[in-house]
This record gives structure tokens, C-alpha cells and sequence, in this order.
């Protein structure tokens, strides 16, 4: 799952056929693909209209713009653009695939965000990342247009992603000159001037910048420790060599990194070693730092195995709620979807849960009051420290869960459930926020298809996890020596702090 995500962020669309933007549709085969897309939404998509975007307006607006045609490539950019305005981040972040866009010129060099502002970097020997231009190391406006109104609009999707979120996505982006201005209906020059600037953003310079092709594009930008795992498979972390690499204590400080949400069926020896070494570190460790930043998600069984250990055995959470957009009461086979999940409703749970879920619901006031003819009753996320705790082995210290705009799905689901609790602080970047519980649908003739989330998810403070994401109880942000690839200053930053308290 991770696998399949991280290579689509490389780019917006998967590639399916060559020609695919020369591949014509009749405006009969889109409207009938639309009116089964528009049936899907209505039917089964628990965000569709939440946020008061009616995509029925911009399906019509669509049908009378395109006469008696339209390529599927033109149709695949406008259902990027209204999947995005939904807020349903499962669906965005898949976006629609099934076409691909002829792009063939990129800008040289690579494009990194660091905190509001875009650094423009260059690829040197043994792959080392320097700034272009020491002295203007910023990019300021691309032909004139200021580097946020040109970041805005070259990635539709993810319109309704979490700032921090949108930001990144869209800076790693800038390299695919061809693709933006193809979104942007304009016509690409032969040469591009991009506008630098120093550190108080008054003084530019300017360089004139000719497009390369596919074979001499630089790898967009991705954080160093994203790319030593981003290709490995749920299977991979049954790897002793890689398990390895995910654990150390260092100055009394035990450290996990969880690159990926994987499952325990998938990844038996990753979760032996987490037990093991949760046990290990009782007695010579004063604090713990979870990292699950640019976790792209997975299953949640990492979230409950943990929590055996962060949980207290006398305590219960509630630690968010959900509503299934389906047949009310729901099926059987939704049940079972959501209990995969660990989620359960409220006669499900036994006494001591109830009691703690009737607290919770005194204070909860989700932003958004479902229909209760289209969703089902609320379904629980807890946390029963009789149920999970291992009690010998208590985790009684501080715990740090360290996230980025890039923790989504399950892995922020994690930061959220555990957000509060006694003992855990979240640091970092608010996360890439999204829970779903998604399907796949397919349309009838263009054959384009995609995903959509079944279910929404609140948090604890009655946001929903799309959109929104969990914001950090410290933020630690990103500094220039790890933009390069010198040290991981987030993680170290942390580190400095724990040690000094």
C-alpha cells in the first residue's frame, strides 16, 4: 500500500497508456461516466457536500464546455480539479488515475520547501544537495508570477490538504514545468526566468533558464530519511537488516522509527523486535521518541501494539469517533470493515467503556451533524489499558510521537489517537490528516478510476482528521542543513530539549 502511494507522489498521475492525451471521448461516453461518478458520490461518499462544495455545478459547467468531445486527458485534469474541492484526502491523494499527460520538459534543478519560502537547489557530486546561489537562495516568482499565486494552482487535488501539507506537495512539484502550465491552460515558453531572491526577500536577481527533458530531471526533493525507505514493501520489515536500523538508544533516549504503517501478518519480526525492545528500555531510558514522519499509512496495527505499552492498565480513552456512510443499520460486512479497524459502537463496548464514552460525548461537538438516514450510529476508537496493556511493562516517561505534513492515513490516525494522553506530546508539523476507510471505483468508458472514503473520522476536539490533520503540541520545524541532507535538525532539536528538561 505504502509502496503504491510514495511512487504516485512522483507524479500526478499514473501513466497507463502513452497517447493517452490524444485518446478523444464522445460527450455521450463523459456524460454517462460522470452520472455514474455523480451516483458513486451520492451513494456511497462519506465527505461528498460536507464542506459545501456542490460538484454537480462544476459537472454540468463541464458538459457545456466541451462540445461535441473531449480528450481523456482534458477529462482526467478536470475530475483532478473537482475530486480536490471535495476534501476527501484518500481520494485526492490517489487522485484519478487511469491517463497520463505527454509531458517531456522539466526546469533544472530541485525545488525544496523550507518553512514558507522555496529553496532552489542544485545536485552536486555523490549526490549532494548545495543551494544554487548562496547569495539568493530563494525562489521568488516564476515569468513574474509570485511563487505562491504559482504554487496555488498546480496541484488541484490537493486543494483541501492542510497547509503545510499543500505547500510541500506543490513545491516538489515546480519541476514539471510542462505539467503546471498544461493545468493552467497556458503555453509553455522556450525559456523560463525565475526570480531569486536573499534571505529578506527585497534583494533579486534573475535567471533566464532553458526546460530539460526526462533524461537529464533531477529527482524532485524528499526528505533524506523518507528516501532510505520509500521503495521497501510491508514485507520488507520482516528484513533483519532493515528492522535494525529502526531502533537505538542514545544518551538515555530510546528512539522507533516506524517508516511505514505495516501489518503484523505482513511483518511478524518487526513487531518481535518492538516488544522486545519496548521491554529493554524500561530501566535505561528517561524518554521515547515514536518518528512517523512521511509515513504514507497502512493498517493500525502499530497503533495498538504500542499503546500496550503508553497505555496505563487502569485507564480507558476514547480516541475518536466515527460515522459509516452506508445502509443504516449497517450490514454485516461494513461491521466487519470497522471492527478491522478497531472501531466499535457503543453496545459493542462493555461497562467501563460505555461509562468513559458517555464522558466523552458531554464535551464532543463534531463540526459536522451527519444524516442520520445516510450514516450509521457513531463507531469507537478506545484505548482499554485492561484490554491492551502489558502492566509489567508500563511506559511510565515522557513519550514523544514526532510527525511532518507528510504523516498520512493510518500513521495519522496514530498521531491523532494518541494525542492528549498522559505522558505523550506530539512534535513536529501538523500532519497530512486522513481516515476513510476507502474503496476503489471504476468509470464505465473513459476507464479512468479512483478512491473514495466510506467513512468520516472526528477527532477528539471534534475536527475530522481531512483537512484538518493533527496539530503538534511543539512544533519543531525543518532547518536549512536538513533541507541538504547535513543532519536531521528536527530530530535532533527534539533530542536537545528532552535532555535539557
Amino acid at each position: 500500500m505504502k509502496r503504491i502511494f510514495l511512487l504516485f507522489t512522483f507524479s500526478i498521475l499514473q501513466v497507463i497508456i502513452s497517447n493517452a492525451q490524444n485518446t478523444n471521448l464522445s460527450a455521450e461516453q463523459i456524460q454517462n461516466d460522470l452520472e455514474y461518478l455523480k451516483n458513486t458520490l451520492n451513494e456511497k461518499s462519506s465527505y461528498v457536500y460536507l464542506n459545501g462544495y456542490d460538484f454537480n455545478d462544476d459537472f454540468e459547467s463541464y458538459l457545456k464546455s466541451i462540445g461535441n468531445s473531449a480528450s481523456l486527458g482534458d477529462f482526467g485534469l478536470f475530475l483532478i480539479e473537482a475530486v480536490g474541492k471535495i476534501g476527501d484526502r484518500h481520494f485526492s491523494a490517489t487522485s484519478i488515475r487511469g491517463f497520463s499527460i505527454n509531458e517531456s520538459l522539466f526546469l533544472p534543478y530541485i525545488y525544496a520547501p523550507l518553512d514558507e519560502r522555496v529553496v532552489v537547489l542544485n545536485q552536486v557530486q555523490n549526490n549532494e544537495l548545495a543551494i544554487l546561489n548562496p547569495k539568493y537562495p530563494y525562489l521568488k516568482k516564476i515569468e513574474g508570477v509570485t511563487i505562491g499565486e504559482f504554487l496555488q494552482n498546480i496541484r488541484p487535488e490537493h486543494i483541501k490538504a492542510p497547509e503545510k501539507t499543500y505547500f510541500t506537495r506543490a513545491v516538489r512539484d515546480i519541476r514539471d514545468i510542462e505539467k503546471n502550465y498544461l493545468i493552467n491552460d497556458k503555453q509553455l515558453p522556450d525559456q523560463i526566468s525565475l526570480t531569486l531572491s536573499d534571505s529578506t526577500f527585497r534583494n533579486d536577481t534573475v535567471l533566464v533558464v532553458t526546460t530539460v527533458d526526462r533524461s537529464e530531471r533531477l529527482r524532485p526533493w524528499d526528505e533524506k530519511f523518507e528516501r532510505d525507505y520509500v521503495l521497501f514493501k510491508d514485507e520488507d520489515y520482516n528484513n533483519p537488516e532493515i528492522i535494525k536500523q529502526l531502533f537505538e538508544i542514545q544518551d538515555e533516549i530510546a528512539y522507533i522509527h516506524i517508516p511505514a504503517m505495516v501489518s503484523k501478518s505482513e511483518a511478524p519480526l518487526l513487531f518481535k523486535k518492538l516488544n522486545s525492545f519496548l521491554k529493554s528500555i524500561q530501566n535505561n531510558s528517561k524518554a521515547l521518541i515514536i518518528d512517523v514522519r512521511s509515513n504514507a499509512g497502512g493498517t493500525r496495527d502499530l497503533t495498538y501494539e504500542l499503546a500496550k505499552y503508553l497505555i496505563h492498565p487502569d485507564s480507558v480513552y476514547v480516541i475518536n469517533a466515527t460515522q459509516q456512510r452506508g445502509p443504516v443499520p449497517l450490514p454485516d460486512d461494513y461491521v466487519k470493515s470497522l471492527h478491522n479497524k478497531f472501531l466499535f459502537s457503543y453496545s459493542e463496548l462493555n461497562t467501563r467503556e460505555q461509562r468513559s464514552v458517555d464522558r466523552f460525548l458531554k464535551s464532543f461537538t463534531p463540526i459536522y451533524k451527519l444524516d442520520p438516514k445516510k450514516y450509521s450510529e457513531y463507531y469507537f476508537g478506545l484505548f482499554n489499558g485492561k484490554k491492551l496493556a502489558e502492566p509489567s511493562y508500563y511506559y511510565n516517561k515522557p513519550v514523544y510521537i514526532l510527525a511532518n505534513e507528510k504523516t498520512f492515513s493510518a500513521a495519522s490516525v496514530f498521531v491523532s489517537a494518541f494525542k492528549g494522553i498522559k505522558n505523550i506530546k506530539i512534535a513536529g508539523i501538523t500532519t497530512d490528516g486522513s481516515s476513510g476507510n476507502s474503496e476503489w471505483f471504476d468509470l464505465p468508458n473513459s476507464e479512468l478510476f479512483g478512491k473514495i472514503s466510506t467513512m468520516v473520522s472526528f477527532q477528539k476536539d471534534g475536527t475530522i482528521l481531512d483537512g484538518f490533520g493533527t496539530e503538534p503540541d511543539m512544533i519543531i520545524q525543518r532547518s536549512m542543513n536538513q533541507v541538504l541532507w547535513k543532519s536531521d535538525t528536527q530530530l535532533e532539536e527534539l533530542r536537545e530539549m528532552i535532555l535539557r528538561n
